[in-house]
């Protein structure tokens, strides 16, 4: 009975040391993260671009010309052609999506949705203004209705019909219809 009993005192100590144990590893940033209000999976807005690269569990490039050294600029995931992370000022303002990705927002959003199903999905939070550069698009805006979030929005840009890209992130930035330029 005492072995018994020892035997369940040292199992019930394991569990709660496991249980208590701060959590070193997040889940890495993938093709299965979901794009967020102010973040993409466990990576919020905000961070520096080595912070980033850490909570994401992913080296980080610099996007095409990009520079460290300019006010604004683009890196992205190695190896995740589909996600960029605009800098400013040494922080992560916004992320955007692009092309083909199968990053979908939590509320199941993703490139290749038709405008109604964006709509359907946030009802009475989609501000619809027409596209900068497409005769016929939109950018469906997410405006939330918390007031701890009212600095961020989620943007679709559509062809008219579908959703070509998306973003998410601080104001201004997010709303920066070229990125950087």
């Amino acid at each position: 009975m005492n072995k018994l009993i020892r035997l369940s005192t040292i199992a019930f100590t394991a569990l709660a040391l496991a249980t208590l144990a701060p959590k070193t590893s997040l889940a890495k940033l993938s093709n299965q993260s979901k794009l967020l209000l102010n973040g993409i999976g466990d990576i919020p807005i905000g961070l520096t671009v080595a912070e980033t690269a850490q909570a994401a569990g992913i080296k980080l490039v610099s996007l095409d010309s990009s520079s460290p050294k300019e006010a604004c600029y683009y890196v992205k995931p190695q190896g995740l052609k589909d996600v960029g992370f605009m800098v400013i000022d040494g922080k992560v303002a916004r992320i955007d999506v692009w092309r083909e990705s199968k990053i979908t927002t939590l509320r199941g959003a993703k490139i290749g949705d038709s405008e109604a199903r964006i709509k359907s999905l946030y009802p009475g939070q989609i501000k619809v203004t027409p596209h900068e550069y497409v005769t016929t698009g939109h950018y469906l805006t997410f405006i939330p209705k918390d007031k701890a979030d009212k600095n961020y929005r989620l943007v679709f840009e559509t062809d008219g019909k579908r959703v070509t890209q998306m973003r998410s992130g601080k104001l201004p930035e997010v709303s920066y219809i070229e990125g950087c330029s």
